[in-house]
């Protein structure tokens, strides 16, 4: 990226960062990895939250949840080492998904955090559910927002459109994509600009891993809230929802109408915010 494109994309993403209605302290956490980026907000003493991205955004995009999650909790909105963000790549990223484990339980020890509940949308709630059956001790409770190859595999239709995008990035195409599946619906104007900025970050390392199998889910005892978006375009929300209800014996599974994958988090959120809030706190009792 040249010195003109990061100075953009920063200032980007602070300009986002800006947009949270809440004090916002930024961590840095050194690891063999990199330094990793965490935004944090929320009572100090509150039970710590760990939000992660979905995959091509960054931290910044939980800008219309994190007044209402931050109201009770302490909040870590994380961005991973490889991808668009804050974060630094060291001399060895996590290339696999025993880096990417080994990572996320390094940014929990260098918050001084022994357990949490974990958030994560689309490829983050893959990342939040991976995790959560490779440490159940340290995840406390899941929510998973539209999470993608968790309980069911792509469209064909989604996977076609993404194409243009995936192979040859550029901001234009990142945002056509996402007027696509998000049907037009209104994005905030610093966010689109970042979004587009984000697919044109160099050497993006994105670790993808298998499916978590039937037997590993079923032995989770972890409670969990699966959220799918019923306008979504990734995948069938509701035969996504009823395998999730199948598979996870501890889990309370909703789907969303109106919302889609892409725009789940900060499109209308406020039914979104009311739901995640009200199983964090009953489980919490």
């Amino acid at each position: 990226m040249s010195d003109d494109r990061n100075t953009a994309f920063l200032s980007a993403y602070d300009a986002v960062l800006e947009r949270w209605p809440v004090r916002v302290e930024s961590i840095d956490l050194p690891s063999v990895y990199g330094t990793t980026r965490v935004n944090a907000c929320g009572p100090a003493d509150g039970p710590p939250l760990v939000l992660l991205h979905g995959g091509g955004t960054t931290a910044a995009m939980w800008f219309a949840n994190v007044a209402a999650f931050a109201h009770r909790h302490r909040v870590y909105a994380v961005d991973r080492i490889g991808e668009p963000g804050r974060s630094v790549r060291g001399e060895r990223p996590p290339r696999s998904v025993r880096d990417l484990l080994g990572w996320l339980d390094g940014v929990l020890d260098g918050l001084g955090i022994e357990s949490a509940a974990v958030c994560g949308h689309s490829y983050g709630g893959w990342i939040a559910l991976t995790y959560g059956l490779h440490a159940p001790r340290r995840v406390r409770r899941l929510v998973l927002l539209d999470p993608t190859q968790c309980f069911g595999g792509f469209r064909a239709g989604y996977l076609a459109r993404a194409l243009p995008s995936l192979t040859r990035p550029t901001a234009s195409r990142a945002r056509a994509f996402l007027a696509w599946e998000t049907g037009g619906a209104h994005a905030d104007p610093a966010w689109l600009r970042l979004y587009g900025l984000a697919a044109e970050f160099p050497d993006t390392k994105v670790v993808t891993g298998k499916r978590p199998r039937p037997e590993s889910l079923r032995a989770l005892t972890t409670p969990t809230l699966v959220l799918l978006a019923g306008r979504g375009r990734a995948h069938s929300p509701h035969r996504v929802a009823s395998a999730a209800a199948r598979l996870l014996p501890h889990a309370e599974t909703a789907v969303l109408p109106g919302l889609s994958h892409h725009a789940m988090p900060w499109h209308e959120a406020a039914d979104l915010n009311t739901r995640v809030v009200g199983f964090l706190d009953r489980t919490a009792m």
